[in-house]
C-alpha cells in the first residue's frame, strides 16, 4: 500500500497571509505534523483549536541538522503507513526545505510513498517586499548550514537562510569574510512580511553578535558596488583582460598573438619559482598572478578568435584530474605516490593510445631548457629498459666522458670539445636522475648560491674601498670562503 504525505507551506507572515485552502487543510481531519511550531501561523491558529505533532524536539537529540531532518523523514513515513497525513514547514515547501528533498528521495528510491503539493508562500516574496528588491537583478538564496565560500557571487542580492543560532551565524560570518571586509553591512531579517517583522543592519562582524536565536531569520548581503571588492573575482579579471584587448584598450594588448606571448610565458614561469626558493609568499603570489594573465590573454585571444574560451580550459584540466585520479574519484587503488604516478602513466597512454607517433622519445616539448629535455629523454629510454639498473655505471659514463672531454683540449683544435662537454652534461644528468635530483632545480639552486656569495665578496671589496684589480684571485678567494664559512 502506498503511504501518502501531503505538504503544506505556513507562508512567511501570519494567519491573515495563509491561503484559504492550506488552513482548511490544516484545520481538517487529517493529522498534521509540523516540522516546527515557531511560526506566527501557528500560533494563532492555536486560538482555533489546532491540533497537531511538532518535530521540535528532535532538534536536540542530534549533533547536525542533516541527521534531525533524515529523522524527521523516517517519522513521517512511517506515521503515514496509518493512513495520509499533512506535514507543514515554515514558507513553501520547494523553497529551502531540506526534509521535503529527502522526502522526494525516498519517493523516487523506494516508490512506496506518495507526495502530494498542498500549497504555502514562499519567504522570499516577503523578504523582496520587505527590503524593496527586484529580483530580475539577480539573486542567490543560499543555506547557511552548508555555506561555501565559492557559492558567492558579490554582485547579486544574496539571501542566506537557515540561520537558526550563534553558531551557524558565527560560521556564515567567517565565510563571508573570506570575500568582503569585516565592516560590510549586512541585514539581519526576521519574520518578514508578519506583524513580527525586524530588520537590524549590523557591520559583518558583529553578526553573531546580533543575529536573534529564530526559525524565521534570514541574512541579506547586499550585491557589493565599489569596483576595489571585486578584484578577487574569476570574472572581474576576466572582463579586465576583455577590455584591455577590446577596441579602447590597450595597444600593446591588442597586438599580442599566442606566438608572441611564449617568451612571456616562459619568463614568468622561472619567476615563479624564482618566488618559490625566495621563500616571500607576497611574492609568489604577484608572480603566480603573472603566469595567470598569460593563461587569461591565451584564453581571451582563442575567445576572439573563435576557438576556445577560458571555460574549454577550465573544462579540459578539471575532467583530466577526475580521470587521472581514479583513487581519489573512483573505485581504483593507490596507496604510495609511486602508485599514484604509475596509475597516471598507465591512463596518460590508454588516452594517447590513438595518436601515431614515430618514437617512443615523442611527446616531450622541443621549446623545453637543454638540461630539463636531457632529464626528459633519459626518464623515457628508461621507462622502456634502456638504463643500468644501478648507479655504478652512471658514474663510470660520467668518468669516460670526462676523459674524452680533457684528451680534446690537450688537442692543438678544440672542434669536438663542444660535442664531448655535451656528452659530459649528459651523463651527469643521469647521474642525477639516479639520486633523485632534478638537474634543472639543481642548477637553479647552486646560480642563486654562487650570486650570493659573489656579492658577499663584491660588499668586502667595496667596505675596503680599493678596487677589485687590486685584488688577487687568492684574496678573493678567501672572501669566498667567508662567505661559505657563514653559509652563504
Amino acid at each position: 500500500m502506498t503511504k501518502e504525505i501531503e505538504v503544506v507551506g505556513l507562508g512567511a507572515g501570519g494567519l491573515d497571509q495563509l491561503p484559504l485552502g492550506v488552513y482548511r487543510k490544516l484545520m481538517g481531519d487529517r493529522r498534521v505534523f509540523l516540522r516546527t511550531k515557531e511560526h506566527p501561523v501557528v500560533r494563532e491558529l492555536e486560538e482555533e483549536h489546532f491540533s497537531y505533532t511538532s518535530f521540535d524536539s528532535i532538534y536536540e537529540k542530534f549533533d547536525s541538522f542533516e541527521a534531525v531532518y533524515e529523522e524527521i523523514c523516517r517519522l513521517l513515513v512511517a506515521e503515514a503507513a496509518a493512513g495520509p497525513i499533512i506535514y507543514a514547514v515554515p514558507g513553501h515547501p520547494l523553497v529551502a526545505e531540506r526534509t521535503i528533498q529527502l522526502l522526494l528521495d525516498t519517493e523516487t528510491r523506494l516508490g512506496k510513498v506518495k507526495i502530494r503539493f498542498g500549497g504555502g508562500q514562499s519567504f522570499l516574496d516577503a523578504l523582496f517586499q520587505t527590503l524593496k528588491i527586484d529580483p530580475v537583478e539577480g539573486f542567490q538564496l543560499l543555506d547557511g548550514t552548508a555555506l561555501r565560500s565559492e557559492q558567492l557571487q558579490l554582485g547579486q542580492h544574496m539571501f542566506i537562510s537557515q540561520v537558526y543560532d550563534r553558531m551557524i551565524a558565527s560560521d556564515v560570518k567567517l565565510t563571508l569574510m573570506e570575500r568582503l571586509p569585516d565592516e560590510y553591512e549586512v541585514y539581519i531579517v526576521t519574520a518578514a512580511g508578519s506583524s513580527e517583522e525586524k530588520i537590524v543592519k549590523v557591520p559583518l562582524y558583529e553578526l553573531d553578535h546580533k543575529t536573534e536565536i529564530h526559525n524565521l531569520v534570514t541574512l541579506y548581503v547586499p550585491p557589493v558596488k565599489k569596483e576595489e571588492l571585486l578584484l578577487g573575482e574569476f570574472s572581474k579579471l576576466r572582463d579586465i583582460i576583455a577590455v584591455l584587448r577590446g577596441p579602447e584598450g590597450c595597444p600593446w594588448d591588442q597586438e599580442q598573438t599566442h606566438e608572441s606571448l611564449k617568451k612571456y610565458l616562459i619568463e614568468e614561469t622561472y619567476e615563479v619559482i624564482e618566488a618559490i626558493d625566495s621563500g616571500d609568499i607576497d611574492h609568489l603570489i604577484e608572480e603566480l598572478g603573472d603566469v595567470l594573465l598569460q593563461i587569461m590573454l591565451h584564453a581571451q585571444i582563442g575567445e576572439e578568435e573563435g576557438y576556445f574560451t577560458i571555460n574549454d580550459v577550465v573544462e579540459s584540466i578539471a575532467s583530466k584530474m577526475i580521470r587521472r585520479h581514479p583513487h581519489v574519484f573512483g573505485n581504483k587503488k593507490a596507496e604510495t605516490p609511486d602508485e599514484v604516478v604509475a596509475n597516471w602513466q598507465e591512463i596518460k597512454a590508454r588516452e594517447k593510445g590513438a595518436e601515431k607517433r614515430d618514437s617512443r622519445l615523442d611527446g616531450i616539448p622541443k621549446s623545453l631548457p637543454a638540461l630539463l629535455k636531457a632529464f626528459e629523454l633519459q626518464k623515457k629510454a628508461a621507462k622502456v629498459g634502456f638504463d643500468w639498473e644501478e648507479i655504478g655505471p652512471a658514474f663510470e659514463k660520467v668518468k669516460e666522458e670526462l676523459r674524452e672531454f680533457e684528451a680534446e683540449l690537450s688537442e692543438e683544435h678544440l672542434s669536438q670539445a663542444k660535442k664531448e662537454f655535451g656528452d659530459l652534461l649528459f651523463a651527469f644528468v643521469n647521474v642525477a636522475r639516479f639520486l633523485d635530483i632534478h638537474p634543472e632545480e639543481a642548477l637553479i639552486e647552486t646560480n642563486e648560491k654562487f650570486i650570493r656569495r659573489f656579492k658577499y665578496i663584491e660588499e668586502k671589496v667595496k667596505a675596503s674601498g680599493r678596487p677589485f684589480e687590486d685584488y688577487s684571485l687568492e684574496q678573493l678567494d678567501d672572501y669566498w670562503n667567508e662567505a661559505k664559512e657563514e653559509g652563504l
